[in-house]
């Protein structure tokens, strides 16, 4: 994964639907219909977890939280989509919450996705969606 509090440190690669172990991952190059990247920030310490997209007024790309289940809207300023995770980052669920919500935890999930609602629509994430995290390319390379 990207680092623990990776502030704009990589990105987020959405895949084809995939069904069963057969589905193809998307990658570099492969196509339009294959791979869209996104920029991410990663919230994997329990204070950048809790923090989440609180008293922020938007966000550019997404936000990862690792690992969690399930997440609440209480004190956010805009609207947000949510897809729930499985351990190998595969959309489990994607729900819109408005501000002042409390979602429940979902089973199998242990990653949560948070961008701007609207957003996880137009890249295509939905159910079944296999995601792919990738780590910006070291300075000077």
């Amino acid at each position: 994964m990207v680092g623990p509090e990776g502030r704009g440190g990589g990105g987020l690669e959405v895949g084809p639907k995939s069904r069963g172990g057969g589905g193809r991952e998307a990658g570099p190059g492969a196509g339009p219909e294959a791979g869209l990247e996104v920029g991410l920030e990663v919230a994997a310490s329990y204070r950048a977890r809790r923090r989440g997209l609180l008293g922020r007024d938007g966000i550019a790309g997404a936000m990862l939280l690792t690992p969690a289940n399930s997440v609440h809207t209480l004190g956010m300023r805009f609207p947000i989509d949510v897809a729930y995770l499985d351990r190998r980052l595969r959309v489990l669920a994607v729900v819109t919450m408005r501000p002042g919500r409390l979602g429940l935890p979902r089973p199998r999930a242990r990653h949560v996705l948070e961008a701007e609602a609207g957003a996880m629509a137009r890249w295509g994430v939905r159910p079944g969606t296999r995601l792919t995290l990738t780590a910006d390319p070291a300075p000077g390379a």
